[in-house]
């Protein structure tokens, strides 16, 4: 049976306030509580909460059959904890439902993967405890930041247990092969990886409400009848997209929801299912292999990651704040630790890019790529101050990292000895049980009886003098 495998990412940064040179070092506070407060409230009132009770609705009234995933990032679950509570309680009532999946990603939405690996393994395990602690679901499959992936990339995914990747269909890495299939990494052939269509994301995400496209106005039988046209050899449609989609990139007067909601009506009479990732990759078979040596991503024609790391102010950006990595995780400090994931995510090197000229980017806060990138490296400069004050700079990588390691294998050691310790102390007290002797009941009384007998000698003695 044809299936569609629905997926939402739900994402928004931390965003800067005007953070001046002066600032450096006087104001150790960098964020537009404002700002974040009106975007994330705004864009959780016209798409998140919406499309979270439409996807519950679509549930109920298909008795189950339609299933979807979501991804969340730490940072976006920071802030509806702190903005819009309701849409965590809405979230974990679809949790209920055991019909979405929430996948795995970096907590920070950062690009981790391209220069930490160990920062990239501490920010996807944070990540999966905090999606653990709010939906009781531990993610089975992943999906990167932008779903940047390449072969070095599936290496390091696969060693954290996961067998299934979420990805981009990119042309140049398919060729003449449809996306609609499910295909092994060739670097991990046990990772499993499922790719999104172009084409069906983009009829819904991009073109829905163009009055210009020729196969305006989009309706859900017509769009059902597109996937059902497909090789019947082609076993899953993977549509993944912003979750902004709805209600905001096109607008609830667009029809969008109505659409949405009546996708299950015509798919069941096409005999077409719903699946979620997690089913799509234990149940399908992968049909070859496919190598990607380079990096690639959802966005752009070139589908690469320059929309991040393009020009030398992202670059320069970037490397300043991973040769922080080591000393940042060295650190205890929660504030500096509460910053550094901010600071990571990758819509600040976004609002960096020049690929859209150097005038504003539709998306940005900024006025320019430049004035975005002095915000920024102000309040990386302010960070760096912080870090520095704990861990000199004296102390090269080198010596950081022997250093680091020696407190590591110093924290087994005691570990271990506090284990010998306990044993040992175990050991002790059994031993001392063992050898105490045990007073029965009768000697106890039988002391009693002497001691009594002890005292009541002298006073009959006395008795008998007296009276002589």
């Amino acid at each position: 049976m044809k299936s569609i495998c629905l997926y939402f990412q739900i994402h928004q940064p931390f965003r800067l306030k005007r953070y001046r040179f002066f600032d450096i070092g006087r104001d150790h506070y960098y964020y537009d509580d404002f700002a974040n407060d009106d975007v994330i409230t705004r864009i959780a009132r016209n798409s998140y909460l919406p499309t979270v009770e439409a996807i519950k609705e679509m549930i109920e009234t298909s008795d189950g059959k339609f299933k979807a995933a979501i991804s969340l990032s730490g940072v976006v679950i920071e802030q509806l904890e702190m903005y819009v509570p309701e849409l965590i309680d809405a979230l974990k009532d679809l949790a209920k439902t055991g019909c979405v999946e929430f996948l795995s990603e970096t907590y920070s939405h950062s690009l981790a993967s391209l220069s930490d690996i160990e920062e990239f393994r501490t920010q996807v395990q944070e990540h999966d405890d905090k999606i653990y602690a709010l939906f009781g679901q531990k993610p089975k499959v992943f999906r990167n930041t932008e779903l940047i992936f390449s072969d070095e990339i599936a290496m390091m995914i696969a060693s954290m247990g996961f067998k299934g990747v979420i990805t981009e269909g990119a042309k140049h890495i398919l060729g003449w092969k449809s996306p609609n299939y499910l295909y092994n990494s060739v670097a991990v052939p046990k990772l499993k990886m499922l790719l999104r269509n172009e084409k069906f994301t983009d009829d819904i995400a991009s073109r829905f409400s163009d009055y210009e496209w020729s196969e305006y106005p989009l309706t859900a039988e017509k769009f059902i009848s597109w996937v059902a046209a497909t090789p019947p050899e082609e076993s899953v449609i993977n549509i993944f997209m912003n979750c902004e989609t709805m209600g905001e990139g096109q607008g609830r007067e667009t029809g969008i929801f109505d659409f949405f909601k009546a996708l299950p009506i015509y798919a069941e009479k096409a005999g077409i299912e719903f699946i979620t990732p997690g089913d799509a990759v234990a149940k399908l078979r992968p049909v070859d292999t496919l190598s990607v040596p380079y990096p690639m991503s959802w966005t752009d024609e070139a589908r690469d990651v320059s929309t991040w790391l393009g020009n030398r102010l992202q670059n320069e950006a970037f490397h300043k704040l991973y040769a922080l990595a080591e000393r940042v995780r060295m650190c205890e400090d929660r504030r500096i630790k509460q910053d550094w994931n901010y600071l990571q995510a990758s819509d600040h090197f976004f609002f960096m890019s020049t690929k859209y000229g150097a005038g504003r980017n539709s998306y940005s806060p900024y006025e320019s790529p430049f004035d975005a990138f002095t915000n920024y490296m102000n309040v990386l400069s302010d960070f760096i101050v912080r870090v520095e004050e704990q861990y000199p700079t004296q102390i090269e990588n080198e010596e950081l990292n022997a250093l680091l390691t020696t407190i590591r294998n110093q924290a087994e050691e005691i570990q271990q000895l506090e284990k010998e310790l306990k044993s040992a102390r175990n050991e002790k007290l059994s031993s001392k049980k063992a050898k105490t002797p045990k007073t029965t009941p009768a000697k106890v009384e039988l002391h009693q009886e002497e001691v009594v007998v002890a005292e009541e000698k002298p006073k009959r003695t006395c008795k008998r003098t007296s009276k002589k």
